[in-house]
């Protein structure tokens, strides 16, 4: 433990962790019954930010490896294959393990599923929101199609062999949020919204306009390594603002209104991208703090570990699986809460026990090769 603690950033730890525990705690959400006071509803956003967080996260960390090899190498097929190897050997053997369980589960139960073939290839939510079948999978189709997009762009306009690769990267990062900042702009110019649920199935979860999210996490990678110093020494500043965004999203909406009601080009268009770069702006605080100080702290390198395990298991295989068996209208808010903790043990067990005998000697192997 003690060798591997050193190897890792407890910052980066902190917030994957954070992020996977807001997401698992929006879905115990449908454990209770609906609520619109305050705690309720900050679960809900909860959910949400834990989300986007994760794409944020994972744009910082393939983009620091992307740039270090963008830079430092002659960027070959060669180098798109080695990354896009490594980073499938990541994400595909957990995704299909629970996608294949999704359907046999849906089998057993006799659900329907709507084209099921589209999310072996993650196009469930390519250009239109998903099916309700395995509905968290739309964040991964995101995450997987920004792996082959952005690869191949530096691959493709490498070949320009421009000198300075460092002005180049940034120009395709920049060039690619962009395009997808503007298919916001073209899905507000084709679509009146109306409430937050319509948003959010057919903007917010859709592959075509979401992939911007992960790049400004790249774009953050990209100033950590040609602005190291300003990363540094301004790392509370950046903090604080991202703080201050984040205060603002969550209790200046209503004041200013800027409901979805009164204001659908700031959801359409803004609200998303102002998320993501509030996110960016933790980064340089979180990604300098790289030690465990306190044995008390090393829980967080767990969950930060099996936090993709727990992402796939913790909603629809086990909280609708439970809530099949167990009708949870029908409890008391003891009752309730006695299933909460139960349904949260059994997700915690069982996501440690996939990454301890699937998903990490996946990834062992993967490093041997």
């Amino acid at each position: 433990m003690g060798a591997n603690i050193k190897e890792r950033i407890f910052g980066l730890d902190a917030l994957r962790a954070t992020a996977i525990l807001m997401v698992v705690s929006s879905h115990v959400l449908w454990i209770y019954p609906k609520s619109n006071t305050f705690i309720p509803t900050l679960f809900e956003l909860f959910g949400f930010w834990g989300v986007e967080l994760f794409f944020v996260l994972s744009g910082f960390l393939i983009g620091s490896i992307l740039y270090k090899t963008f830079i430092k190498e002659n960027f070959t097929l060669k180098s798109v294959f080695h990354f896009l190897k490594r980073r499938w050997f990541r994400t595909l053997p957990n995704y299909y393990l629970v996608l294949i369980l999704n359907i046999l589960i849906a089998f057993f139960l006799g659900f329907s599923i709507e084209n099921i073939g589209s999310y072996f290839l993650f196009l469930q939510n390519f250009a239109s929101k998903s099916p309700a079948f395995f509905p968290e999978s739309w964040s991964l189709s995101i995450e997987e199609y920004t792996y082959l997009l952005l690869p191949f762009s530096l691959f493709f306009l490498g070949l320009t062999k421009v000198k300075n690769k460092a002005k180049l990267f940034l120009l395709v990062i920049v060039a690619l949020i962009l395009v997808f900042w503007m298919n916001k702009f073209y899905y507000h110019s084709q679509n009146k919204i109306s409430n937050l649920s319509e948003w959010n199935l057919n903007l917010k979860s859709v592959l075509i306009y979401r992939i911007d999210a992960i790049l400004i996490g790249v774009l953050a990678a990209w100033f950590s390594f040609n602005y190291t110093s300003i990363w540094k020494q301004f790392k509370g500043v950046f903090a604080l603002i991202g703080f201050g965004i984040l205060f603002f999203l969550m209790f200046g909406i209503i004041p200013l209104n800027l409901t979805i009601e009164q204001n659908p080009f700031f959801w359409n268009v803004l609200y998303l991208p102002i998320t993501s770069i509030a996110f960016a702006f933790l980064l340089p605080f979180f990604s300098e703090w790289k030690t465990y100080a306190n044995p008390v702290l090393y829980p967080v390198e767990l969950i930060s570990k099996i936090s993709y395990s727990i992402y796939l298991l913790h909603y629809s295989i086990i909280l609708q699986l439970l809530k099949v068996f167990m009708d949870t209208t029908q409890m008391s808010i003891t009752e309730r809460h006695f299933f909460t903790f139960i349904y949260l043990t059994i997700t915690f067990l069982l996501s440690y026990i996939l990454y301890r005998f699937y998903e990490k000697p996946i990834m062992n192997w993967r490093d041997k090769q």
